[in-house]
């Protein structure tokens, strides 16, 4: 399993505006079918300046993932550049899920 991970920096002074976006952004990279879940985490650092954010989609495989890099990742990269520019700073990580676990007290 691939987790495609976008880790955001965001100008306080475009932040309410770039939340509202992010949140109509995230459905359009999942429609591309590429990925089967995302997540919208917050991290939590302290900066006067900035906000941090992390958005993690779930690839269904590293094809699709490929796919998604070939067919649509510049487009959807484009359209928040053009909409914020420099206030938003971000960059890109793979991760390779190793195992996965689950408390379960019942």
């Amino acid at each position: 399993m691939i987790i495609y991970n976008v880790t955001l920096n965001i100008d306080k002074s475009v932040h309410k505006e770039w939340l509202e976006w992010i949140k109509d952004h995230i459905p359009q990279v999942l429609a591309t079918r590429k990925f089967k879940e995302a997540k919208l985490t917050k991290v939590l650092v302290d900066d006067d300046e900035t906000e941090t954010y992390s958005v993690q989609y779930r690839a269904h495989s590293r094809e699709a993932l490929d796919e998604y890099y070939s067919e649509y990742a510049e487009k959807l990269k484009q359209e928040g550049l053009k909409r914020f520019a420099d206030k938003v700073l971000s960059f890109t990580t793979e991760l390779q899920v190793v195992d996965e676990y689950v408390v379960n007290y019942n």
